[in-house]
């Protein structure tokens, strides 16, 4: 499926700001399942200094200098991208405990393989209540997808969807303990939980399809978040989307991977400035098969 991506963030801030460092991650991978096609990233003032390479974990990483004095910066990434998906062998029945073993003995280092994914972070920590909670999904010899499919759909039926209740500096666990948040935390708690198990789970960054005419999916209005398992070098990695519980296909568009939000915001830095700030997003992710508005 090919995607047009459009993606316009506006800063707005209280007084006028003098200098501010970005660093952005707003580019679309291209990796197995995806290939960017085409993609761009202007910014209003234009920036004074700008340097583009790639990241730890393959994502490609924009990092820019702006001294021209304003009241309001406007980010907007636009990009096309063909998402193919592979379909899901369900009947993969490889036992969770055996692709344990397989990441602790595998060779592969580089980003796509597990060996960063397997270790506890300050935003998925390891921590015993959170195990507890998705070893009741795990039970002994059970196929991997089967356990981590189950364990997705628990988080979706026992948590709150709720954009007010958490924001990016919401530990796992306080968001475990309340039972609520958005997709960063849907998505922290099960790589928590994955983690604590001993498997290797990745966050990923990126949108859902916005199509019109259509049932739309919880987080499409934004960037979205969700988590890669990995299953086994056969198997590869599996996204499981726990705000939605579905596995991921060809409506989900990965735009950088990594062990937590941290290594993924599509957005950060710094500014000089007193006074507050209003952030505003905007998200539309069409495709040519969508019916036109009525």
């Amino acid at each position: 499926m090919i995607y047009d991506i459009r993606h316009r963030t506006t800063y707005t801030y209280g007084s006028e700001v003098t200098y501010a460092r970005c660093v952005m991650r707003l580019t679309p991978r291209t990796f197995a399942d995806q290939t960017r096609l085409a993609s761009r990233v202007e910014l209003t003032p234009p920036p004074s200094q700008e340097r583009v390479g790639p990241g730890a974990f393959g994502e490609e990483v924009r990092t820019v200098v702006i001294t021209e004095p304003h009241a309001r910066l406007i980010i907007e990434a636009c990009a096309r991208v063909d998402v193919h998906t592979p379909p899901i062998a369900f009947a993969f029945d490889t036992p969770w405990e055996s692709v344990r073993a397989l990441s602790l003995a595998s060779r592969l280092l580089g980003p796509d393989g597990p060996a960063s994914f397997l270790y506890p972070t300050a935003r998925t920590p390891i921590a015993p209540q959170i195990t507890d909670y998705a070893r009741a999904s795990f039970a002994p010899g059970r196929p991997i997808i089967e356990a981590a499919s189950e364990l997705m759909g628990r988080i979706h039926a026992d948590f709150r969807y709720d954009p007010e209740a958490t924001d990016v500096r919401t530990p796992a666990a306080a968001a475990f303990a309340a039972r609520h948040g958005v997709c960063q935390d849907f998505a922290h708690v099960m790589i928590s939980g994955l983690k604590g198990l001993g498997l290797p789970a990745a966050y990923v960054s990126g949108y859902l399809h916005t199509g019109r005419g259509g049932n739309r999916l919880l987080g499409a209005e934004a960037t979205h978040a969700w988590v890669h398992l990995w299953c086994g070098e056969a198997a590869g990695w599996v996204g499981f989307d726990p705000t939605n519980a579905v596995t991921t296909r060809d409506d989900h568009i990965v735009l950088a991977i990594g062990r937590d939000y941290a290594d993924v915001a599509p957005i950060d830095g710094v500014l000089l400035a007193p006074g507050a700030q209003t952030l505003e997003v905007e998200v539309e992710v069409t495709s040519e098969n969508d019916l036109p508005s009525p």
